[in-house]
């Protein structure tokens, strides 16, 4: 069935809260990262049962939907949609932003779009060095120096990236923010800095720093440029600002960024990788370990992005990083390795094809179609992944790997691991791979098993609500997932499918049957809530002609929650050629607000679907 990009991107923007709601909206390599107005109008829940969302994380202002594969796509189609920039407050819970929703989503929105620049300069100078190893160019030929130049630019120019990232998110202008942070690594500048016994402005000594390569100077730098630009923009005449304001920028930015942002800047980046070597030198290969286990956890969570200001940093100065990058190797092959365990394993054919293409782009070094679609709604490959990730991750930390490029590690990025002084370093990071990937599999197969998921969440009730509970057990879907137009497009009505795992269907609530159908393989019925119920087990197993079906109920009949209603015999209707896929339909829910559940394992009599009446 072909993906209609189009539908997830119109149901994505109404459960986020509409245009309205997004002051900022951006994309990686899996997710649609929204910023959020107001958090309480986004409606994750139903989020995350739209079709193509492979889940949703973030909490505040920060909203971060999982697309997997297709995020561009989708992306695409929500630009079609709206501009997304509004400028209002924003909320969270009704109040003003959390203190460290405000900074995370800062440093996210500066280092985020840094990554690919900075990625793909450093694979480019691993190769290179990859090159001059075997002999095939040498430092002095013109192929390598052109090459050289350009990746060696990324970092060189880094404050740049910076300026233009930090204004973009600060929403000032970038040019006077590349101009003033420019004009830090002016060759000029640095021979002033470079003074003998200091250079003095207005008797105020300029501490000698190199900023070529630096990122905190810039961000402090654009930051306190953006707090004189906007306080001119409103005491200055219309006639002159196109050139006082940009004037005044520079007046004053630049003379204390020089005495105060910049040397400020340099030693907090300064600080930050002192800490993180620390901790690497005080837990040593330990640390590595654990990082490596946790990931899945942090990258859940949205918490890794917490580490890519340390990892860019880090790239900089010393030039590579001995914790965040050999871990996420270790991770990133651990989630491949289990999901192609997965994909061997299971006789679910939806699984099988979400495991092969999950695997695939964990071996090349994104998770998030693996975590996602896979790791976290079972809990064995979980187990095995963290288990793989720890191992893994004691050898890579043990024999000290380094990462000297700020990109996901993977089967492409492998030369990130070449150190032109060591060439040991990628040995040992290919060794790592070898038993991350080799573990992640072994014990998946061994743990792994179809209907171990992981347990779908409840929707909350409201006080003038009401409940229906699972009438089977087995995994529970969202119905766009289900192969049939009629159910998947809700023409029938909205609702949720189970994927049954025993044949046995029960009472959902409490209700009269309305319908046995003749070909027993489907039961409508009129809830004491008001809410009308059609339960049809199997696509198309009206062909069938009701073998296999052996309902326990009759129209008419008085049935409590629970209750059972049809035996149904799973094995030999799949043996049919038919998909047992069951929808749990409510034929009239225009009358009512739903909230749904989480996708994952359920049981019968567990909460499914909350309904509350719809005001008149």
């Amino acid at each position: 069935m072909a993906k209609d990009y189009a539908a997830t991107a119109k149901a994505v923007l109404r459960e986020i809260g509409g245009e309205k709601n997004i002051s900022h909206l951006e994309h990686c390599s899996t997710r649609l990262r929204f910023s959020i107005v107001d958090e309480s109008r986004v409606n994750k829940s139903a989020l995350k049962a739209v079709s193509g969302v492979m889940g949703v994380v973030g909490s505040g202002s920060q909203c971060q939907v999982i697309i997997g594969n297709d995020v561009i796509e989708v992306y695409d189609e929500l630009l079609k949609l709206g501009s997304f920039s509004n400028s209002g407050e924003t909320k969270q819970g009704g109040g003003k932003r959390d203190i460290d929703a405000t900074v995370l989503d800062f440093l996210v929105g500066i280092f985020q779009p840094l990554v690919p620049a900075i990625a793909g300069a450093g694979i480019l100078k691993a190769l290179l060095t990859v090159l001059t190893t075997f002999g095939i160019l040498t430092a002095d030929d013109t192929i390598y120096k052109v090459f050289y130049y350009v990746a060696d630019a990324a970092l060189y120019y880094l404050p740049i990236l910076v300026a233009v990232t930090t204004a973009t998110k600060l929403n000032v202008n970038r040019l006077v923010a590349v101009a003033t942070v420019g004009a830090m690594i002016y060759p000029n500048t640095a021979a002033l800095l470079a003074t003998e016994g200091g250079a003095a402005f207005f008797g105020l000594t300029l501490q000698n720093v190199g900023y070529t390569g630096q990122v905190f100077p810039a961000i402090l730098t654009v930051a306190f440029m953006a707090v004189i630009e906007r306080f001119f923009n409103k005491i200055s005449p219309k006639a002159i600002r196109v050139f006082f304001v940009p004037l005044m920028c520079f007046a004053i930015t630049f003379p204390v960024a020089l005495l105060i942002l910049g040397p400020l800047g340099y030693n907090i980046g300064a600080l930050l990788t002192t800490v993180i070597l620390a901790l690497y030198n005080s837990l040593g290969w330990l640390a590595v370990a654990l990082v490596a286990a946790i990931l899945p956890f942090m990258i859940s969570l949205g918490m890794h992005k917490a580490l890519v200001p340390y990892a860019v940093a880090s790239i900089s100065d010393p030039g590579f990083d001995m914790l965040y990058l050999p871990a996420s190797l270790a991770h990133n092959i651990s989630e491949g390795g289990a999901c192609l365990a997965v994909a061997l394993k299971t006789k679910d054919e939806n699984l099988r094809s979400t495991a092969i293409s999950a695997g695939i782009s964990g071996l090349f070094g994104i998770t998030e179609p693996a975590l996602y679609g896979v790791t976290l709604q079972h809990k064995k490959v979980m187990m095995s992944v963290c288990a793989s990730s720890f191992i893994g991750g004691l050898f890579i930390g043990l024999t000290k790997v380094k990462g000297f490029a700020a990109v996901g590690p993977g089967i492409a990025s492998m030369p990130m691991y070449i150190d032109p002084n060591n060439g040991m370093n990628f040995v040992y990071a290919v060794i790592g791979f070898v038993i991350s990937v080799a573990l992640s599999f072994v014990f998946t197969l061994i743990l792994f098993k179809d209907g171990d998921l992981a347990e779908a969440k409840a929707p909350e009730i409201p006080a003038s609500g009401t409940a229906l509970v699972s009438p089977l057990d087995g995994k529970l879907v969202d119905l766009s997932e289900v192969n049939d137009e009629a159910f998947a497009g809700g023409v029938l009505g909205d609702g949720m499918a189970v994927i049954p795992m025993k044949g046995e269907l029960y009472a959902p609530a409490d209700a009269t049957i309305d319908t046995v159908f003749d070909s027993k393989h489907a039961i409508s019925m009129a809830c004491d809530n008001g809410a009308e119920l059609l339960l049809h087990v199997g696509l198309d197993t009206v062909k069938l002609e009701g073998r296999y079906f052996e309902p326990a109920v009759k129209n008419g009949d008085r049935v409590k929650a629970g209750d059972l209603l049809m035996k149904f015999d799973i094995k030999a209707i799949q043996k049919e050629g038919f998909d047992v896929v069951t929808p749990i339909i409510i034929t009239n829910s225009d009358e009512y607000e739903l909230k749904k559940a989480t996708k994952g394992a359920v049981k019968s009599g567990a909460a499914i679907l909350a309904i509350v009446k719809k005001e008149v």
